[in-house]
């Protein structure tokens, strides 16, 4: 039946009315694109010649129809239909007329596309790579064969340009679609190709470069030196015409772009060339330094490592030509930026020479992007980009704008852009860096802000759009690198903000970015700066608050917000009058509040500035606020617009003005006990903080029905599934119960409902931190609540310790959260209570210490966390009790003891550290656990910031050093920790100490005395810090050390001040990083062969020093980027960790996921050398008696590996590399490593 209805389209389709033809050949296209479309040989012969019959209709919509026939035919039939089809079609393009040629390509690319197998792509190319080979190359005279072994097919003897054209086009189809499958014609297309890039036609000339540029993705790299040679060597011809000197370097652009970092090895031949026609070109010919410009930049960006020796060289040509204009001299004063510019337009037909034929704009343009590249690709040349760049960018603001076009203003836009990156690349490289020194960026930075500013400002009084939108964007830029350097400068940056949110021929655009910046300004710097400009500055803004595009609304809205803490930082008064702008922005405010039928972006900003206006004004809008509030509880009904307003009512909860909230306090409350039930997270959140805000502030206008139903909600959120929401719902119920009207029946509510919950919660685990906090401080509150007893306290918490039949024991954490919570409740309920209940722990450990009870380990642990808390020398003997538990033959019972002991000691150091030092002395076999007790004692004192008699630290320092050497490492690395906690406490005693024993010739003392460092350095600022600042290489370097035990401490050190304090060690990291990189590489003489017998094992002993040393490389890549050299590390040290154990892969695929992120030109250009170590990772396999352990190990290798690839696959170039293309190819074909990367690439 389909057949028959076919056969009549057919007959349709040769009518002689062009209408019929179209419809039939419509209903032909809609059959072929029927999924059960079959034809049988007959019927494909009859198809295929009836289309390409049809491509010659007259009537264009038809042969348009038919090429869009061809696309599903392709799909539907034989290999050698199609094969058949295309060589009518080359036929047509050679030898057919002018007008059925340009059909002809068109075709012929719609079947390229839309070949899918290799098979047929193989037979579609040997059938017509020669005719297109032909076509390109065939000669104005030519004998009509092609002498290249494919003489048997004949081809037109003149070959018209549009034909070559064409050819070219249909070829560069092919080359990007199915280079690779054509290698064995690599040469001869070539060969072919680039002689035409001596054609004297430059339609030619250019469609050659690009189908050379597809070609070079998949030659080897001999063919792609060839290609690179032959150019280079027309380059260096003196007497080329100007015009084949462009095409060449427009060619060597092309193919660095091509082939990426493949190019590198070139570039010794090609950088000097390059340079040298920028600087000796003619002067009006501008095309060919653009062109030049254009191919350096992208040698920067593809081949960092090769191009390093070239930067400087780069760098001076690039500012040379940015400020490129032969045609214009500046006469323009530099203090001329009050003049009005308007004065100085003249009539300039009396100029022979027009801005319409300067071209010079290009090769600015080019030279900007082309320090933009180099910004971007080497932050290690910022602080000389500072010295030499800035101040050239600064100057080229002011880009001229005599009868400016579109080009120049885009022009003045990457000035701009690559002023950015300038600013972008500061950011990166100094996050988190104070400005030390005067050759940090940001210092230098600082020094240039008046120079930014004042060639800034003359750009906002330009008449150009774009130019004001750009300026806008680096001073936004600005803001968030140095976030208080406009102190200075307000006054002189508030007219341009007026203009361009005032002026009628302002852009949305521009007002958004305006207003951006703004906000930013008002909200980095002091309120102070602004009084004297707020008049001028809130008008604008106000009347952008009533703008239409919802765009500017919203960020006007932003804008407001800030403008109220500006103009009142403090409610107790600055001097500065706030009054007169209450109404206008309360009005302003209101009327967007009000209205319903705007963007949902525009609602939630004006609740939020709402929220603030009430919370800052509230005391001067006491008539307004019977208006103002409903409208808010309002919002809160709205379910798009409810979280908004749940923040809202928060701020204004925490008011300092005790905002009269009585019209809709009872709604509020209900409202937000009803939201504790929903799912949606965020929302239970906000409610649990605004709740507990509300009724601090307002509690005795709320009823204890109420706070009632509060707790039953909140009893539900207390779980370890989200602690973060525990910690909020507890604080919330502690804010309850410490109401002073609190009544007994809230206390019951509580035990009945909450108790049990937190009962739970604390046989947990995962309790740590702000959970942990809230509940201690929740069991505290109980026992000052009514009708609750401490006794039933206590032992319901006691009692939770005990091992459960269903559950198995309690968690070790889970005893110390217990033990803490003890502690406090101890405390809570005073004296008595307290000392009854010590006497019942140390009766405890009387009974029997030899039982490994959780009874006597939760009992010690109750002890210590009393005794850090309160003095318990009132009990006679505590410390020798607690010392006896040191015998159990359980190592739980023993730490817990070890730890009670310490703790209890802070709490009478006179007392009891005397007895832990003489201990030491004296009981050699108790001396690991008694170091950890002295190591809690010390510790709490460093985060105390308390302080030693120097008796006891003169002894703690004699006990510590001695026991340096030990042969356990247990001991060595409690003593390290010690001395790096005391040198917090007595930094001027302890860095000559430890700085001497960097000499000593025990190898055990010189790695303690590092370690010791490491614990030194801590993330908060300390009095160590300068201390420390001029002996650091002492014991880094360390580094170099004959011990690897001494290495890896020096690597961990250093890995330590990377994170912590990177300041402190940049100076060093030039030394550092060699040393630091050779402790990655596998060291034969640290591998040993152990024989045990019936087998032989292998002992790495540098395994754990090359992975401590890549982790050092993680650490310093987030915090010392500019220090770092990508390029020297990841060939060879990464290659290699990629390659080799478990442990040390896998900070190595974090490695390369971060350089991927952070510095991609420099993985692109060594990428083809990383795949087979990934490919080799990701196709594993363990063996088949592998334990569960091995394959689970493996399996987070395989997926860690994957990650790396994920991560390489979001750069952009990386289609580049072949091999790489090949690694994803064959993830692709394997459904279970693609069902892990499709997961892990989603995450």
């Amino acid at each position: 039946m389909a057949n028959l209805t076919l056969t009549g389209i057919l007959e349709k389709m040769t009518g002689k009315d062009k209408d019929f033809r179209y419809m039939a050949t419509s209903d032909l296209l809609n059959e072929l694109n029927r999924d059960n479309f079959k034809a049988d040989a007959d019927l494909e012969v009859k198809l295929s010649n009836i289309i390409i019959q049809q491509l010659d209709d007259v009537a264009g919509d038809v042969s348009g129809l038919a090429v869009k026939c061809l696309a599903p035919l392709v799909k539907k039939i034989s290999d050698a239909r199609v094969v058949d089809m295309t060589n009518k079609l080359c036929e047509k393009l050679l030898n057919g007329k002018d007008q059925h040629r340009d059909i002809a390509s068109i075709a012929l690319k719609t079947i390229v596309a839309e070949v899918a197998t290799q098979t047929l792509a193989q037979s579609i190319l040997s059938s017509i790579l020669p005719q297109l080979i032909h076509g390109i190359t065939a000669p104005q005279s030519s004998s009509g064969l092609l002498a290249n072994g494919f003489s048997a097919l004949p081809f037109p003897q003149v070959t018209s340009t549009e034909i070559k054209c064409e050819c070219l086009d249909i070829l560069c189809d092919i080359l990007h679609k199915f280079g690779s499958l054509m290698a064995s014609e690599h040469e001869q297309l070539l060969g072919a190709l680039l002689s035409q890039l001596s054609s004297n036609q430059a339609s030619v000339r250019k469609k050659t470069v690009s189908c050379i540029a597809s070609l070079a993705s998949s030659l080897s790299d001999d063919l792609l030196a060839k290609a690179t040679v032959e150019v280079v060597q027309n380059l260096r011809n003196k007497g080329a015409k100007s015009e084949m000197c462009r095409t060449n370097i427009q060619m060597i652009g092309a193919l660095s772009r091509a082939v990426g970092y493949r190019f590198g090895p070139h570039l010794s031949d090609t950088v000097p060339v390059l340079i040298n026609y920028c600087t000796s070109a003619s002067e009006n010919d501008e095309e060919l330094r653009e062109y030049s410009l254009q191919a350096l930049e992208s040698f920067l960006l593809r081949c960092p490592r090769d191009i390093s020796s070239y930067c400087d060289e780069i760098l001076h040509l690039t500012l040379e030509y940015l400020s490129y204009d032969p045609n214009f001299t500046d006469n323009m004063e530099e203090d001329t930026d009050d003049e009005s510019l308007e004065e100085e337009e003249e009539d300039e037909s009396a100029n022979e020479y027009t801005d319409d034929e300067d071209v010079s704009w290009k090769v600015r343009r080019a030279a900007a992007k082309c320090l933009a590249a180099l910004i971007v690709s080497r932050p290690e040349m910022l602080a000389k980009l500072y010295e030499e760049a800035c101040p050239k960018l600064i100057e080229r603001f002011k880009e001229r704008e005599e009868n400016v076009k579109a080009s120049q203003n885009d022009l003045s836009m990457d000035v701009f852009n690559t002023f950015i990156e300038l600013l972008r690349q500061t950011g990166n490289v100094t996050k988190g860096q104070i400005d030390i020194n005067e050759l940090s960026p940001r210092w230098l930075l600082k020094q240039e802000v008046p120079k930014i500013i004042k060639s800034i400002n003359r750009q906002l009084r330009e008449k150009s759009i774009k130019t004001k939108v750009g300026a806008f964007s680096v001073l936004k830029e600005l803001v968030v690198v140095l976030p208080d350097c406009l102190t200075d400068h307000i006054g002189s940056l508030i007219p341009g903000i007026e203009k361009a949110l005032n002026d009628k021929t302002s852009t949305s655009n521009l007002k958004i970015e305006a207003l951006i910046f703004t906000r930013l300004v008002l909200a980095s710097h002091s309120p102070s700066v602004f009084h004297p400009y707020v008049k001028a500055l809130s008008s604008p803004v106000l009347s952008a608050v009533g703008e239409r595009y919802y765009k500017v609304t919203a960020e006007a809205l932003r804008v407001c917000g800030e403008l109220v803490r500006v103009v009142r930082p403090n409610i107790e008064g600055t001097g500065f009058d706030f009054k007169p702008y209450v109404r206008p922005i309360y009005n302003a405010i209101m009327s967007r509040l009000t209205n319903q039928d705007q963007d949902q972006e525009v609602k939630e900003c004006a609740i939020t500035c709402m929220g603030l206006v009430v919370s800052t004004f509230g005391d001067n809008l006491k008539a307004e606020l019977p208006a103002c509030l409903p409208v808010l509880v309002d919002r809160m009904g709205n379910e798009i617009t409810r979280l908004t307003a749940v923040k809202a009512f928060a701020v204004i909860a925490a008011s300092p003005l005790q905002i009269d909230l009585s019209c809709v306090l009872e709604q509020v409350i209900t409202e937000l006990t009803a939201f504790l039930r929903k799912a949606n997270r965020p929302l239970r959140q906000a409610t649990l903080g605004t709740l507990n805000s509300l009724i601090v502030a307002y509690g005795d206008k709320i009823g204890s029905s109420a706070y009632e139903v509060i707790i039953i909600e909140l009893s539900t959120l207390i779980s370890d599934s989200d602690l973060h929401m525990t910690a909020l719902a507890l604080e919330l119920c502690c804010t309850l119960m410490s109401d002073k009207r609190s009544s007994s029946v809230i206390g019951l509510a509580v035990r009945n409902k909450v108790l049990p919950q937190a009962l739970t919660l604390i046989k947990s685990s995962l309790l740590q931190g702000q959970a942990l906090s809230a509940l201690q401080n929740f069991f505290a509150a109980l026992v000052y609540s009514e009708n609750t007893s401490f006794d039933a306290l206590l032992d319901s918490l006691l009692s939770s310790a005990k091992p459960s039949p269903q559950a198995g024991g309690v968690a070790k954490q889970a005893l110390y959260s217990i033990a803490q919570c003890v502690a406090v409740l101890c405390l809570a309920a005073g004296d008595q209570k307290y000392a009854s209940t010590v006497k019942m722990l140390t009766e405890i450990l009387k009974v029997d210490s030899s039982t490994n009870s959780a009874k006597q380990h939760l009992a010690l642990l109750c002890l210590g966390e009393i005794g850090r808390r309160k003095d318990l020398s009132s009990h006679p003997h505590i410390e020798n009790i607690v010392i006896e538990s040191f015998q159990s033959p359980f190592e739980e019972i023993k730490s817990a003891a070890s730890y009670a002991l310490g703790n209890i000691a802070v709490g009478n150091l006179s007392k009891y550290l005397p007895f832990i030092l003489d201990q030491i002395d004296n009981q050699q076999k108790k001396q690991y656990l008694l170091l950890h007790s002295l190591k809690e004692v010390i510790v709490r004192q460093s985060v105390d910031k308390a302080e030693f008699q120097d008796s006891s630290v003169e002894k703690i320092l004699k006990l510590l050093f001695n026991h340096c050497e030990s042969e356990e490492e247990g001991v060595r690395n409690v003593v390290a920790e010690c001395l790096g906690k005391i040198a917090l406490i007595e930094p001027a005693k302890l860095v000559p100490a430890l700085k001497v024993r960097t000499t000593s010739p025990a190898a055990f003392t010189r790695a303690t005395v590092v370690i010791a460092v490491k614990y030194s350095v801590v993330e908060r600022p300390e009095k160590i810090d300068e201390i420390i600042y001029p002996e650091i290489s002492s014991f880094l370097m360390l580094i170099k050390d004959d011990d690897r035990h001494v290495r890896r401490a020096a690597v961990l050190a250093l890995s330590t001040f990377a994170h912590n304090k990177p300041n402190l060690i940049k100076g060093l990291l030039p030394e550092l990083l060699p040393l630091l990189y050779d402790q990655t590489i596998v060291k034969q003489e640290l591998i040993r062969t152990v024989d045990l017998g019936p087998f032989k094992h292998v002992v790495d002993d540098g395994l754990e020093l090359r992975k401590a040393a890549f982790e050092c490389v993680d650490t310093l890549l987030d915090s010392c980027l500019d220090q770092v050299n990508p390029s020297s590390f990841i060939v060879p040290y990464l290659r290699s960790g990629l390659d080799d154990h478990y442990d040390v892969k896998m900070p190595c695929h974090l490695i390369l996921s971060k350089l991927s992120e952070k510095c991609p030109s420099a993985v692109l250009a060594v990428l083809d050398s990383l795949v087979d170590p990934l490919l080799k990772t990701i196709n594993f396999k363990p063996k088949p008696d592998a334990v569960k352990q091995e394959v689970d190990r493996n399996e987070d290798m395989i997926r860690s590996a994957l990650r790396a690839i994920a991560s390489l696959n979001r750069i952009s170039g990386g289609d580049c590399s072949l091999k790489f293309k090949n690694l994803m190819h064959e993830i692709s074909k394997s459904p279970a490593l693609w069902d892990k990367y499709y997961s892990i690439r989603n995450e």
